[in-house]
This record gives C-alpha cells, structure tokens and sequence, in this order.
C-alpha cells in the first residue's frame, strides 16, 4: 500500500518511514524540504493522490498553549482537507498517553489536534504512545550550562522506533477510532533518565528536579503519562536505547 508519512525527516516519522519502506509499502514524505507543507496547506494534494494511509507526525516545539493549538489546528485542518481531496481513506494521529486531564501547555494542542481528527471527513485513528527515549536528551539539549533543570516526571518512555513501527502497522490496517496505547517497559523518573544520559555520554553536568506549578505540572508528576495497564509495551529499555546507535552522544 502507498504510505504518505506527515513530519517524515523528524524523531519519529524518519523511523516510520523505515518501517513502512521494510514493510515493503510505497512511502511518501511529507516535509516542506520535499515541497509539502502542512501549515500553508503547500503541495499537499498532489502528494498525497493515491495514498492509502496518512501517519501525522507533524510537531511544534513549545509550552504555549496558544501556540500549540494553532499549530495543531492548523496543520489538521489543512491536513484532513488534502486528504479529502486526494481520496485517502486512513488517517492516523500520533498523540501521548494519559493527557485526558492535562489540557494545558503543549498537551492542549494535541488534545485539540485529536478532537480536529475525531470531527473530520476522513476515516481515522488515533495512536498514543508514551514519551520517547529521546525526551530527555532534546531537555538536555535546550539548555546550556553546568546545571540543568528536569521537570518532574513519572512516565514510561518507549523508543521512537518502535513507535514509528507502532504506526506503521496501526496504518496499514482498518481506521478503528482509537488504536491501544503504546508504552514503554519499565516506569521511569525524568530526572534520573537525564542523569543516566549525561552519565553515559561523560557529560558532568549536575541536574536538578523541579515540580512546576499549575494544571501542567501536576498532570507530570501525577503518574497518568505512564498509560493504563491494558496498554501495549515496548520492548526496547532506555538504558539499552543508550546503547544503540538511535542514540547519538550529546543529543
């Protein structure tokens, strides 16, 4: 089947698109690098004519509500309406697990990003996945300095590439609505993972945790981002992610 991949080049999708290519799919890269953008609504129909499945993977990087809801919103509307016109008949969402009371700061764009895919024209299906390996790694990065500040965390990250494999299969079937959530192998704190990270890398670097204030913080440090207990897992730990070449030191 023909596979068009939204956000193919970033964390997750470049490992959607391997699998969907392994798989022995037809893939097409949505990116604005490749003429496609999602935001200007640029390109998207004549890439996307003939596809069977559509993997949004699409991503901003901010606290901001406001911020997160447009781009989300906009990106969706523009999204769902290409489909529409080219004829795609599965569109799949990634979002994240356990943000139902969190509908603040970033996770209020993805809880929009899903209500905009529930009332669309397309068929659909929305896939969760817990946080990444790579979550603590792109904090470390955002910062410079002898210290770093982690957020308060209770989660069960699970790698980008098997979440990308998540994906992948999830398209290639049926539009189900809702697709079981996927997590990773053991529950994890944010701030240990940057420690372990860092430690790893031969970085000295003192990280210190932090418990931040309002509906957002609260939500983090309240265990819900670590998924239910019918959700699917992961098998890939992050100390072996570590240890893997998805895992480049520094990053």
């Amino acid at each position: 089947m023909r596979i068009a991949v939204a956000g193919g080049t970033g964390v997750v999708g470049r490992h959607a698109v391997e699998a969907a290519r392994a798989a022995g799919h037809d893939v097409v890269v949505l990116s604005r690098s490749s003429g496609a953008d999602v935001i200007a609504g640029v390109g998207l129909v004549g890439a996307l004519r003939g596809a069977d499945a559509v993997i949004d993977v699409t991503n901003t990087t901010t606290l901001s509500a406001a911020k997160a809801i447009d781009f989300f919103e906009t990106a969706t509307r523009k999204l769902l309406a290409a489909e529409h016109a080219a004829g795609v008949r599965h569109h799949v969402a990634l979002s994240i697990v356990g943000i139902d009371g969190i509908d603040s700061s970033y996770y209020a764009g993805k809880l929009t990003q899903e209500r905009a895919v529930a009332a669309g024209s397309v068929p659909f299906t929305i896939a969760r996945a817990a946080q990444f390996h790579e979550f603590a790694g792109q904090l470390l990065s955002g910062t410079s300095g002898p210290v770093a500040v982690m957020p308060k965390v209770l989660m069960r990250p699970v790698s980008a590439r098997e979440v990308g494999a998540h994906l992948v299969r999830v398209a290639s079937g049926a539009a189900v609505g809702r697709a079981r959530d996927l997590v990773g192998p053991r529950d994890e704190v944010l701030l240990d993972l940057a420690r372990r990270q860092l430690a790893f890398d031969g970085v000295r670097r003192r990280v210190l945790g932090v418990r931040l204030p309002g509906a957002y913080g609260k939500g983090l440090a309240s265990g819900s981002l670590r998924g239910g207990a019918d959700a699917l897992r992961g098998e890939i730990t992050f100390d072996e992610w570590l240890g893997s070449g998805d895992h480049v030191r520094g990053e």
